[in-house]
C-alpha cells in the first residue's frame, strides 16, 4: 500500500493532485503540451503511474483538472481585488492589471497552441472555464454602461476583443518592458471601450 501524506486520505488526494498540476506546470513551461506523458508527470511529481491513474484517466482531464483549479483560484483573487473598487472605469483597470499580471501556463508553454492538440470535446469544456472570467469582465462593462461609465456597445464581442489584448503571450517577462506593456494596454482597453476621458486618461 503506497504511504499516505497528509493526516487524512483527503488530504493525501489533495496534496497528490497539487503534486501532479505542479509537476504538469513545469513540465509545460519547459516544452509542448503533446510531448509530455503521464510517465514525466508522476516522473516530476514523484508519485508512481498508478496514482496518476488514480485522479486523471488521461493527460487532457488532467490538463482540464489543473486549468479548471487555476481558473477558480484567480476568479476568487480577481474578485477579491474587484470588492475593493467601486468605480467601474476603476474596476476595469483593475481587471486589466490583474489579467496581464497573469501568467498562466497554457498561455506561456512552448509548443503548438493548445487548441490545435486537444479534443474538441477538451477545447469545449476549457472555453467553459474561460467563461467564468469573461463573466466579471462583462459584469464591469455592463454596470459601467448603466451607470453611463461607458457608451452602450455590444458586449460579447467587446469581451473577446478585450482578453485577446491581454493575451499572456503578448506581456513581457522582463519588469521594465512588462509595466511598460500593462499601462499601454490599459490606456488601449479604456479608449477602445469608450472610458470617460477624464477618468481614463
Amino acid at each position: 500500500m503506497p504511504k499516505i501524506i497528509g493526516n487524512s486520505l483527503h488530504e493525501h488526494r489533495q496534496m497528490t493532485r497539487h503534486k501532479l498540476f505542479m509537476a504538469l506546470s513545469t513540465l509545460m513551461a519547459e516544452r509542448g503540451f503533446d510531448t509530455i506523458t503521464l510517465a514525466d508527470i508522476a516522473q516530476a511529481a514523484g508519485v508512481g503511474r498508478t496514482a496518476v491513474y488514480n485522479h486523471f484517466a488521461d493527460k487532457e482531464a488532467m490538463l482540464l483538472g489543473f486549468i479548471t483549479h487555476e481558473t477558480e483560484q484567480y476568479a476568487h483573487t480577481l474578485e477579491r481585488a474587484l470588492a475593493e473598487v467601486d468605480d467601474p472605469v476603476a474596476q476595469l483597470r483593475t481587471y486589466i492589471r490583474q489579467q496581464a499580471q497573469l501568467t498562466r501556463v497554457f498561455h506561456l508553454a512552448p509548443g503548438p497552441d493548445l487548441r490545435t492538440v486537444l479534443s474538441r470535446s477538451t477545447q469545449a469544456r476549457l472555453r467553459e472555464h474561460a467563461s467564468i472570467v469573461e463573466s466579471i469582465l462583462k459584469r464591469i462593462l455592463h454596470d459601467g454602461i448603466e451607470r453611463g461609465a461607458f457608451p452602450p456597445q455590444d458586449l460579447e464581442p467587446t469581451v473577446q476583443l478585450v482578453n485577446a489584448c491581454l493575451s499572456g503571450r503578448l506581456i513581457p517577462d522582463e519588469e521594465q518592458a512588462r509595466e511598460r506593456t500593462i499601462r499601454a494596454a490599459e490606456t488601449f482597453v479604456l479608449r477602445a471601450v469608450g472610458a470617460r476621458p477624464s477618468v481614463a486618461a
